[in-house]
């Protein structure tokens, strides 16, 4: 990997290393190519690590009721979504979208009502508490985020960000 000699190394670069001992005759390893991914997934692996310390330590919320609470406070709908709408989002089948806002309903942080125009369908809505649960948690979250980049200025940040969404927008096309 290229690197600035005075640049401390991380675990990242010694890993990097050893493949490109074993590897230094194979032209299709490329050592900037695993750096990058490797240190992408251990930054997102310290975040998860993270987030799952959080709700372990929760006496309020499991990390499954506040991700049900989250899908709910941010899906395109204007305040309300069906169970299966949530499933959906969620990525969870409907028998554990059920079992979550059981919970989310006894907590009363979601209310569980029929439609006034099709009583068949339900209506999941947040209540006063469920709101204000998820704004305590996201805005814990985004300090747990901000903790993880905080070596970064805020000018490298936006650099990261473009640098990023070049690979993303290759990606996606």
């Amino acid at each position: 990997m290229a690197r600035d000699d005075d640049q401390e190394q991380d675990s990242v670069d010694q890993h990097v290393a050893r493949w490109s001992a074993f590897w230094k005759n194979e032209p299709a390893f490329a050592p900037e190519v695993e750096g990058a991914l490797v240190r992408m997934n251990f930054i997102q692996r310290e975040a998860r690590r993270a987030d799952a310390a959080a709700f372990a330590e929760s006496r309020e919320l499991t990390s499954e009721d506040y991700k049900t609470l989250h899908v709910l406070m941010i899906q395109p709908w204007p305040v309300e979504a069906t169970p299966a709408q949530l499933a959906e989002a969620a990525k969870v089948t409907r028998a554990a979208m059920t079992s979550r806002l059981d919970r989310l309903v006894a907590a009363e942080l979601v209310t569980r009502e029929n439609d006034e125009t099709d009583r068949r369908r339900v209506l999941i809505r947040p209540t006063a508490a469920g709101r204000a649960m998820w704004s305590k948690y996201i805005f814990e979250g985004m300090a747990r985020d901000q903790r993880l980049l905080r070596a970064l200025s805020h000018e490298e940040l936006i650099q990261l960000n473009g640098l990023l969404r070049k690979v993303l927008l290759d990606l996606e096309s």
